[in-house]
Parts: C-alpha cells; structure tokens; sequence
C-alpha cells in the first residue's frame, strides 16, 4: 500500500478521492513493484511506502508515512543514526548506493536487508529527498545466485546448453554446444534444427515439442546424431535432458521454451557397443566350437564353423578352395590361382555349389585372388554408386547381386594356404572395419583347420595309405 505525506493520504486511493493528479499511477506503480520501495524528503522524513515494504517489515503505509527516518521504530536505536547517515548521504552521490542493514519487524524480529538508494532531484535539479529500494538479503542472493549460475552454464559449462524457444529454434548456445554443433555461438541463432543436423533432427524437434506440452521427461534421453561440420558429416550420441521454461510473471504457465542440455557419450557408446559385440563374436566361436567337435566329417565342422560366424556379421559366406591342392609360403604369387567352390551360405543363392568340381569364374584381380597371392584379408567394396552399377559389380565378381562390402581372408593350416574365406554385406550393413577384419581371420583359422584335418583323414582312408 503506497502513501504520499504530502498529500495527506494513507490508505489506497479510491474513485471518491482521486488525490492530486496521476496519484493514482503512483499508488499502482508502487504497489504493483516486486521490491520494497520507501522514500524520504530532504529531511529525511518518510514518504512513500508500498506493499512489498509492509510484506517485509511488518508495519503499514499508515505507519510508516511521515515518520522521521527509521529511530524507533524500523531500526534499534544504536543503529538509527549511521543507518539515517548513509542512506541520506546518496542525495549529494552520484549515481546508485548498495549498503545491507539490519531492520526491525512490526512483531520485534530483525531481518537483513539489501539496499539500493539514489538521490530525487526536484525540478531545479537540486536534491530533493532519496528513494531506496530494498530486499531480504537471502532473496538477493538467491536471485544473484540464479544469475550466476545461469551466466557459467552459457559460458563454462563442460556440456551443452542451448536455450530453444517456442519456435524449436536456439536462441541461446553455450560454447560446448556450439563446438558440437560445429557452428559458431551466433550463427546457431535462429536456425531450425534441420540446417545444423544431417540426421535425427526430427527426433530432438519431436522431443521438444513434447517437452513444450507435456513437461520435462522423468530421465535423460539419448539419441544418435548426424551433425555437419567443416570437415564433414560426423555421426555423434548426445545424452539429453530438457526442461520446459515457463513465465515466473503470467497468471497461467506460459512456455518460452525449452532448456536443451546434452552431452557427447559418442566414445562411451561405442566402447559398450564394442564390447557387447566382442562379446557376441566370442559366443558364437565357442558355440561353434562346440558344435563343430560333434561332427564326425572334419568338412562338416567346417561348415559348421562358417554358418555361426556369419550369425549378425554378413549376408553371405562362402569358402573357396584351391583347385590345384594347397600352396606353401613360396608358392603364393607363382602361377594363375584358380578356386574351386567347397561351401556357400545360406544356401539357395544362386551361386556355384562346387559339386562338379568346377573352377569358379574370378576374373584377373579379384579380392579372393589377391587375398591368395597376398596369403592376407583383402576388403573391397561397390561404392557410392548407384543400385544397378553395384549390382553390375556384384555380378562381375560372382557374388550375390546384393553384395556391396566383401571381406576376404585366406585359409591357411601348417604353413600352406589351402583356399579363401569370403564374407558379403548388402547395402543395409556398414563396411568391414579392422575389427571385422580380425574375426574374419581367426574363423578362417578355424576353418583351415578343420578343411587341412578332413583333407588328412580322407589321404588315410585311400587304398594304399600305410
């Protein structure tokens, strides 16, 4: 409740006694203030009190209104003097004063307060009284808390931060975000998602719109990005948590928009996603160990051997060997290489079963040639060429039509290179890494193996043999 000493008036001011005019600004003004405002005249008398002083401190406009600063009654008498002295001492200083204070209840408490006093300066310029303006210390604190946090998560966060508004567009990104993004902390600036990611900006548009109807999810969200960069398109996982941000100032929550905090997991998923599939592969070589010793035929197991291992690895599988009878180290690059089909899987393929016994048609520089003039894996691939090209290129090498990544490792057993391993992919599968590469080898191993062991039972069973 505001009061003017000079007009006499104590209580809020109504259509019956309008006061003096744009007294009834005034009041609104005053009262309508979420910090405690107070005023004294040159002589240091009070002037103007409005609610949010008489929420604090206890006592009314009526009360307050026309006493002579706050001795006896606002601040304990030891007080009063130097209290009076420095807020009345912002009249002769420029600009704003901050001074705290200990001031006293209605009901006898004392509290801690934050002041902001300036000088009021009359129409001849010359100082007319003082306005402070005041506020429990615990709330400014609270609120330069608040500040201070918000001012380090834009600026020294080590995750992302980006203020998104109702639009889905940032208007606010911190340095970690920007980095991520591979934009610049201004540029980023009301861009739509779709420009600063190459993949899953639908995803995150989504889950901000649902954080703008719903409210903020219970538990972190992770997703798997495509994010365009300087030097190219790099797929990312962020780890995801929003906030809706709604209005402290309307009557109903009004949504500005959505906190987007996140950060960079991308190395921890991959190393999970790694292990879990070392894992894997290592279960389905015991599994296929395990099967393959229940095998009477060592060619048996060698199958048995090829259809685990291309469980969750490839499309295709197939094992070559060579029809000329195996090579030792010397003999890898002397002479045509021709490969005789033993195996293929799954079945049904279309290729070359090897039943006849027939040479299978590689051309010259095929990858399973290389891969046995090398006695190495060799990794080729269609590439970025249209479906009919790399179906073409399939076909030219006698591979399924489907076929775009192939992985060839040699079969070798006591220093000979008895044929080649060859693993397919289609275009719904990446390309063969490095560790690709290894378990590839180490099944070929095992293979060679098992082809070396039937090709020595079978040479003991020949009429003859001793």
């Amino acid at each position: 409740m505001s009061a003017s000493r000079r007009s006499g008036i104590t209580d809020e001011l109504g259509p019956d006694e309008p006061g003096e005019p744009g007294s009834d600004l005034l009041a609104a003004l005053l009262d309508g203030m979420d910090a405690a405002l107070c005023a004294f005249d040159a002589d240091g008398v009070v002037t103007h009190w409005n609610r949010e002083a008489e929420r604090i401190l206890g006592w009314t406009a009526a009360e307050a209104v026309g006493r002579q600063g706050f001795a006896g009654w606002a601040v304990r008498s030891a007080d009063a003097e130097e209290v009076q002295a420095r807020l009345m001492s912002a009249m002769h200083a420029p600009g704003r004063q901050v001074h705290e204070f200990a001031l006293v209840t209605k009901d006898g408490g004392r509290i801690l307060v934050r002041t902001q006093s300036a000088a009021v300066r009359g129409p001849d310029g010359k100082p007319a009284g003082v306005y402070c303006a005041f506020s429990e210390v615990h709330a400014q604190i609270d609120l330069e808390r608040s500040i201070a946090l918000s001012e380090a998560l834009f600026e020294d966060a080590a995750w992302g931060v980006v203020l998104v508004d109702a639009d889905l567009r940032p208007a606010v990104v911190n340095a970690y975000a920007a980095r991520s993004l591979g934009v610049g902390r201004t540029s980023a600036l009301g861009r739509p998602l779709g420009e600063l990611l190459a993949q899953g900006a639908q995803e995150l548009e989504a889950a901000l719109t649902h954080v703008l109807a719903e409210g903020a999810p219970p538990a972190p969200a992770e997703m798997w990005v495509v994010v365009r960069t300087p030097e190219g398109e790099r797929r990312r996982c962020w780890r995801n948590g929003f906030l809706r941000l709604a209005s402290p100032l309307a009557e109903e929550p009004v949504p500005l928009g959505v906190g987007w905090m996140f950060q960079d997991v991308t190395e921890a998923r991959q190393d999970q996603q790694e292990a879990a599939l070392l894992r894997f592969r290592s279960n389905q070589l015991h599994r296929a160990a395990r099967a393959a010793a229940e095998c009477e035929d060592p060619a048996e197991a060698a199958t048995v051997q090829l259809d685990f291992a291309l469980a969750g690895f490839a499309d295709h599988a197939l094992i070559d060997r060579l029809a000329d009878g195996p090579r030792t180290e010397g003999e890898g690059e002397a002479g045509p290489v021709r490969l005789v089909r033993l195996a293929a899987t799954p079945p049904g393929a279309g290729l070359l079963t090897g039943a006849a016994g027939l040479p299978v048609r590689y051309p010259e520089g095929h990858p399973a040639r290389q891969c046995v003039r090398r006695a190495g894996a060799v990794r080729a691939e269609a590439g970025e060429v249209p479906a009919e090209r790399a179906r073409e290129w399939a076909l030219e090498r006698q591979w399924p039509d489907d076929a775009v990544y192939a992985l060839c490792a040699v079969l070798r057993s006591r220093g000979r290179t008895l044929g080649v391993l060859t693993f397919l992919r289609g275009a719904g599968r990446s390309r063969f890494e490095r560790a690709d590469t290894a378990y590839a080898e180490d099944v070929a191993l095992r293979i060679a193996a098992a082809l070396d062991l039937a090709d020595t039972a079978r040479e003991r069973r020949a009429p003859g043999a001793p």
